[in-house]
């Protein structure tokens, strides 16, 4: 399970290796964070219930890149772990709980305000694990 920051010259492009659809979306939801301030230097003070739909994963990836930075970013929550479930019923759901504190610009170093994910470039396999690329535009 890792992920990786790939070049590129305005955005954020994003690459996720993973065992399965759950570890993939944990490991994109830490991507995200770190991309976004220090995680690790974020307490575990308090909790934010949100979620993440789509009608198949591709849809679900993309509203995920949706929620996590408006969490973030719109409504000041600092993450430090998100623990999480997939349902699949009707499509995709995600039903996730933020642990974190609120967001203090200096302790926790932030680092770049994410606009929006897109469609662009993006890319899921499920093969012998789980694969996954994205573009964020920053």
């Amino acid at each position: 399970m890792s992920y990786k920051f790939l070049d590129h010259a305005t955005d954020a492009i994003i690459e996720v290796t993973a065992k399965d659809l759950k570890e993939a979306f944990s490991v994109t939801a830490d991507a995200v964070v770190n991309l976004t301030l220090d995680q690790d230097k974020v307490e575990e003070k308090e909790k934010k219930e949100f979620s993440a739909q789509g009608k198949d994963v591709r849809y679900l990836l993309f509203s995920w890149l949706e929620e996590i930075p408006f969490v973030l970013i719109t409504e000041g929550f600092a993450i430090r772990r998100i623990e999480f479930e997939i349902i699949e019923e009707n499509g995709y759901k995600i039903n996730a709980i933020a642990y974190g504190e609120p967001l203090d610009i200096h302790k926790h170093n932030f680092k770049v305000e994410i606009k929006a994910p897109t469609f662009y470039d993006m890319e899921i396999r499920q093969n012998d694990g789980v694969y996954m690329r994205f573009l964020l535009d920053l």
